[in-house]
């Protein structure tokens, strides 16, 4: 490549979508919110996720080695190439894969998630990534549904988890979404006791650790913290509520919040200590039962 070439290479390369590179390269989040996504660093052996994607920004940062930038950087580290190299290997993938930050009107203008349609679970795949997840079919098709949604003009499938207000929780292998209105997920039983999950993940996860407890509560799934208020006005009905939120700071914060608001309230999340959430917990404890 003349240098000109490599230079106009490089301003194409750069963006490339983080996320889509490494799905391809066989690498998915742990954790993804609407402005970044976590990985386990696939630049070395970590049990625990602490590789950062900027979501906006199209940038990386490994908080275990001190190191960042852009997808070409993290091509030359991940296989030893130089630019030239790198440029060359992500020359397939500059208009499939192409990035663009997300502004805030361009938001509120993008597209909007349909649903299709709505089944019991049976593809494979989903069943699959369950699996990956540690949740037995059986509880995944008791709690969640196949969802078909449209995006644009393609059409794709995810397991999803319903709000109380209509909208899904939708999840597979490669994306987390949701389609409006977004908002918390809750199960009425009519019980004295009250289940506080952060994510769909958590909740089947909990369910699959103990499903005697999640059939005898009642349930809530925040979908985000940022939905905490608004369940604040379930807590005082109940004679005990349990919170399992995720041990980062965001989730330690919003219980602590909690448990000084509400005395009736028990923060189990020393059960799932030294992980992030319970699902983090839950596919350790049964991998190392394969072992």
């Amino acid at each position: 490549m003349e240098n000109t070439e490599i230079t106009k290479s490089w301003e194409k390369a750069r963006n490339i979508c983080i996320v889509k590179t490494l799905a391809k390269l066989g690498h998915f989040p742990s954790r993804i919110s609407e402005k970044e996504a976590w990985f386990l660093s696939p630049l070395r052996s970590e049990t625990q996720a602490s590789f950062n994607v900027s979501l906006h920004k199209n940038l990386w940062y490994d908080f275990g080695i001190g190191k960042g930038g852009s997808i070409i950087d993290l091509i030359m580290l991940m296989k030893s190439f130089s630019i030239k190299e790198a440029l060359e290997y992500l020359k397939s993938d500059m208009e499939s894969f192409s990035f663009s930050s997300i502004k805030p009107e361009g938001r509120l203008k993008r597209a909007k998630i349909r649903i299709l349609d709505i089944e019991f679970i049976y593809l494979q795949g989903l069943i699959d990534y369950l699996k990956s997840r540690n949740i037995p079919f059986e509880i995944g098709r008791k709690y969640c549904r196949q969802i078909w949604y449209g995006f644009k003009t393609k059409r794709f499938f995810a397991i999803g988890l319903q709000n109380h207000l209509g909208g899904w929780e939708l999840r597979n292998k490669y994306f987390k979404t949701s389609s409006s209105p977004k908002t918390f997920s809750l199960f009425e039983r009519g019980a004295k006791q009250l289940l506080i999950t952060e994510g769909m993940f958590d909740f089947l996860s909990l369910a699959t650790i103990d499903e005697d407890l999640v059939q005898n509560s009642d349930c809530i799934i925040l979908n985000s913290l940022a939905f905490l208020e608004r369940i604040k006005m379930f807590i005082p009905k109940y004679e005990k509520v349990l919170i399992y939120l995720d041990n980062d700071p965001a989730g330690k914060k919003a219980a602590g919040s909690l448990l000084n608001q509400f005395e009736n309230i028990t923060d189990c999340s020393n059960s799932y200590s030294g992980y992030v959430d319970l699902n983090e917990k839950l596919k350790a404890e049964k991998s190392s039962i394969l072992k």
